[in-house]
């Protein structure tokens, strides 16, 4: 079936957001994915919210309000969003043959990426197929200041 894509659905991918990787660790478990719909949501305390597609476990994890790192990327690390992009299961190691430190919280940090947030969350709530957690920063560190964030726009506001 050939669908048509609605006039808007260009213009919706034109909203620019960033690339980031979202680390986070939870009962002994460790992961990373790839995350694009993040923004600032608050001074006072300093917050941000970021939304994670319903289904995943990462946002089983962060429902129970594990801790999680948000990892600044720079334009052009392609290799970090090749390796995060395909997504991991429970049990395998996204960090193996990667430079990270960790948390005192024992999240890990991409220590090639521009900076990082520490995080943890405060609430979340529902849209009809992501989840948006809106989290309270805790930390962090610019690690590279002469970097520019990775910017992302899409063709089409209907799939990332």
């Amino acid at each position: 079936m050939n669908e048509t894509i609605p006039e808007w659905a260009a213009a919706l991918g034109r909203v620019p957001s960033g690339l980031f990787i979202l680390t986070v660790r939870h009962q002994g478990q460790e992961t990373g994915m790839l995350a694009s719909w993040v923004m600032q949501a608050g001074f006072e305390p300093p917050a941000i919210t970021v939304a994670v597609k319903k289904g995943r476990y990462v946002a089983q994890w962060l429902e129970q309000k594990a801790p999680f790192v948000l990892n600044i990327i720079s334009e052009g690390q392609n290799r970090l969003v090749s390796h995060f992009a395909r997504g991991f299961k429970p049990h395998e190691k996204p960090f193996e043959n990667l430079k990270i430190h960790r948390t005192s919280q024992g999240v890990p940090v991409l220590e090639d990426c521009l900076g990082y947030l520490e995080c943890q969350v405060l609430t979340h709530t529902d849209s009809p197929d992501h989840q948006i957690f809106v989290a309270q920063i805790t930390g962090g560190n610019l690690l590279t200041p002469e970097g520019k964030p990775w910017v992302h726009v899409r063709k089409n506001g209907l799939q990332y």
